[in-house]
């Protein structure tokens, strides 16, 4: 067997299709053709073609997760979550059963999203903690809440957190700021910020620079 052409797609620039014998075969990224050296003319038996086919479903497979990664930073759980999902067989329109990818391949999707800077437990841990403290105010015991939620180590929690400049009096400031006027009741305001995470010692300062 031959491969006979290699066409461009028409909708994605930066995939191929490739043709055995003169019938489509499979699609391969750009970049696949020279790691996997592929040119017109090359013979192939039917084990090396159907490896071929598993790199064409890596390089697809890998492509979506990478604009999954670039929407945000995620932590190395959210994105085995991720992956895990899509192991998973799923249903098309006509109602035929598609089946999920190998765990070999999401292996190494992370591999290589970990090994490119793409996914990092610190860049995420950093970012969240700034996000947090840009848009709206967070405690430190629900910053830590968060992100071991999302499978970050403590270690690396507590070097973010030594590192970021933010406190909890600034953070609580904030909240203060945005609920006083739903929470016209103090008791109510001191429930709700103690639910945050906030010990009750900041609060009281909190409520008494307010006053």
């Amino acid at each position: 067997m031959i491969i006979s052409s290699i066409t461009p797609q028409t909708r994605n620039k930066n995939r191929v299709n490739i043709s055995v014998d003169g019938v489509y075969r499979f699609s391969l990224d750009v970049y696949q053709l020279v790691d996997l050296n592929i040119k017109i003319g090359r013979e192939c038996n039917e084990a090396e073609l159907v490896a071929l086919e598993q790199e064409s479903e890596f390089g697809k497979a890998y492509s979506r997760a990478l604009e999954y990664c670039l929407m945000r930073p995620h932590s190395v759980g959210e994105i085995k979550d991720y992956l895990y999902r899509k192991t998973k067989s799923t249903r098309n329109k006509k109602g035929e059963i598609k089946a999920g990818l190998s765990s070999e391949i999401t292996v190494r999707i992370l591999a290589r999203l970990t090994e490119k800077g793409y996914v990092s437990d610190e860049k995420f841990a950093r970012y969240w903690v700034e996000n947090r403290s840009l848009t709206k105010g967070s405690s430190r015991r629900k910053l830590i809440s968060e992100l071991r939620s999302k499978g970050v180590s403590s270690i690396i929690i507590e070097q973010v957190l030594k590192d970021t400049e933010r406190d909890d009096s600034q953070e609580i400031q904030k909240i203060i700021l945005k609920k006083r006027q739903r929470y016209s009741d103090e008791k109510k305001l001191i429930a709700y910020l103690a639910r945050l995470g906030f010990d009750y010692d900041t609060i009281k300062q909190a409520l008494s620079k307010e006053l």
